[in-house]
């Protein structure tokens, strides 16, 4: 077996009564870990076992009764207790009431959701046994009448009402997927998001740093919905609480791509769809084009022995190809390297790498323990939170090369960062040898792109001292395949801790000191190259807003 199965669990279920084999179980974690689905559903999606089949062996696994509905089951006493609306949503039907408790069967069993609505509309105690949800429907259409006309229940003053009708007729949401889609297209958006709100989803736009709304959703079809978009972008249903992933749409026959980031959350998926233009991290310095002082900084840091360099981005996997940068910039000819996390060491170079836990005392530790296997230098994926930043900065004193990454957007959110750590003593600055600040930004098309007078909160939002003689926005054309966009490329800040920072970065008690400092000093980074392309007319203003100055 390709990898053990845990007593009690799905696939060890499974497997005990013969219904997959070994070869089923390596097929399906082979899925899971492609399509981030669960392993019952990677199953499923393979043609191995039948959805009748997952319920049954997960009533088993929660140890809950498992049943083929019939009508003679359902007490009509416990019917009234919950609203057909309510039971449509969750996928479930009452059975009986006896004294405080009901007993109702469900489609889903780790809906926590589900129960506390029914605990809450019923005033009782529940009690689960699992169905297949097609006999669910059927018993709640046979026990409550037909629903009439089955509508999604979007409203939008974004859309015609013939447009409307189209969306709310395909209850699956891909008739909605596809409308929301060609609205950011056509409204230049820079984001799209949906927001669980209890009983409805809200819609809203984003652009120019500014959200307003477009529309409600109820929230009946918005598990379906959200698994499908999740499907669309290639994520199925992870058990990670934040994930992320592409989508592409056909937009005038030519292939556009979205990028979908998800968050779980109360009543169902936060997502957020932007987008997406992809941008490479390649494999040389040189080809990344900085400015001479930036490239020479890089550098110098790439020629450290000892000490800890920071990467700083809010996206992992461009965060991670920086870091593999570092490393190909280095010399680790004849040095043992250890990469702790599944992200970095991508590129040229191959490392050994360790897989970090979930618990933040147990990431720290973990860091401690590498040093038992005398790493010259140690490459700590994520050293975002206090216990395991704490760690990497020990590392790097015991004299360790040590390269981490922040989840933090922007030079002076991390700055700010490592001014809180230094006041509660996580760390000594002059073992920091510097930082890897970046931002993406997407330029505007070259053969599309068409100027333009932005309004006031624009301007206002901008903060321009000298504004352009023109402003730029996207258009949409056959080159850019109708995104406006011809490439993403990347803003840096690259910075080091040499003796004069350090010295007014340990007497500073804020931020601004340091970008008094580093403003004196003839320091340039993000903020002045991302001026210097909205100022020739290279990138828009609301990418300006949301890349450079948000």
């Amino acid at each position: 077996m390709a990898e053990p199965i845990k007593k009690g669990s799905l696939g060890e279920i499974l497997s005990a009564s013969q219904i997959i084999s070994e070869t089923d179980i390596a097929l399906a974690l082979e899925e899971q870990k492609r399509s981030g689905a669960r392993f019952g559903e990677a199953l499923v999606n393979l043609g191995i076992v039948t959805q009748e089949d997952i319920d049954w062996a997960l009533s088993n696994q929660l140890d809950l009764p498992y049943i083929r509905l019939k009508a003679d089951m359902i007490d009509p006493d416990a019917l009234k207790l919950i609203p057909a609306a309510l039971a449509r949503k969750f996928n479930l039907i009452p059975l009986i009431k006896a004294g405080g408790e009901l007993n109702i069967a469900i489609a889903d069993p780790l809906n926590k959701a589900a129960i506390e609505a029914v605990e809450q509309q019923s005033g009782c105690t529940v009690n689960i046994s699992v169905a297949l949800i097609r006999e669910i429907r059927e018993m709640i259409e046979a026990c409550y009448g037909s629903a009439g006309q089955e509508n999604l229940g979007f409203s939008s003053g974004a859309f015609a009402d013939k447009a409307l009708d189209a969306i709310n007729a395909d209850l699956s949401g891909g008739r909605l997927l596809d409308y929301l889609l060609i609205l950011i297209l056509q409204n230049r958006l820079s984001s799209l998001s949906l927001q669980p709100l209890g009983d409805v989803v809200s819609i809203s736009s984003r652009r120019s740093g500014v959200s307003r709304p477009i529309g409600h959703l109820a929230s009946n079809y918005y598990p379906d919905i959200s698994m499908k978009i999740r499907k669309s972008a290639g994520m199925g249903q992870s058990s990670e609480p934040c994930n992320s992933g592409l989508l592409t749409f056909s937009y005038r026959s030519h292939p556009i791509t979205f990028q979908v980031v998800v968050m779980a959350g109360y009543g169902g998926d936060y997502i957020t769809i932007k987008p997406h233009v992809a941008a490479s991290v390649p494999a040389r310095l040189a080809e990344l084009h900085l400015p001479a002082h930036q490239e020479s900084a890089f550098a110098e840091l790439a020629r450290a022995t000892k000490g800890i360099t920071f990467f700083a981005s809010r996206n992992p996997q461009e965060r991670d190809r920086f870091i593999d940068l570092m490393l190909e910039e280095s010399d680790t000819t004849g040095k043992n390297v250890i990469i702790l996390g599944e992200g970095p060491g991508r590129m040229g170079k191959r490392f050994p790498r360790i897989q970090m836990p979930v618990g933040e005392t147990e990431r720290a530790r973990l860091i401690m323990d590498a040093l038992e296997h005398a790493p010259d230098i140690l490459v700590v994926e994520n050293a975002s939170e206090a216990i395991p930043f704490a760690a990497a900065c020990r590392a790097a004193m015991h004299g360790k090369l040590v390269l981490a990454g922040l989840e933090i957007r922007g030079t002076r959110n991390v700055l700010q960062q490592l001014l809180l750590y230094q006041q509660k003593n996580y760390f000594l600055p002059n073992f920091v040898n510097g930082l890897v600040s970046f931002k993406g930004i997407q330029m505007l098309c070259p053969e599309c792109r068409s100027s333009y007078s932005p309004p006031a909160d624009e301007l206002a939002a901008m903060q321009l001292a000298r504004p352009p003689a023109s402003f730029y926005r996207t258009g949409g054309c056959d080159s850019c395949g109708h995104s406006g966009f011809s490439k993403r490329r990347f803003l840096l800040d690259v910075l080091k801790f040499d003796q004069d920072f350090l010295r007014v970065f340990e007497q500073s008690s804020d931020v601004a000191a340091l970008e008094e400092y580093l403003g004196t000093s003839g320091y340039r980074g993000i903020t002045d190259e991302g001026l210097q392309l909205l100022m020739a007319g290279e990138v828009s203003p609301e990418e300006y807003i949301a890349s450079v100055v948000l």
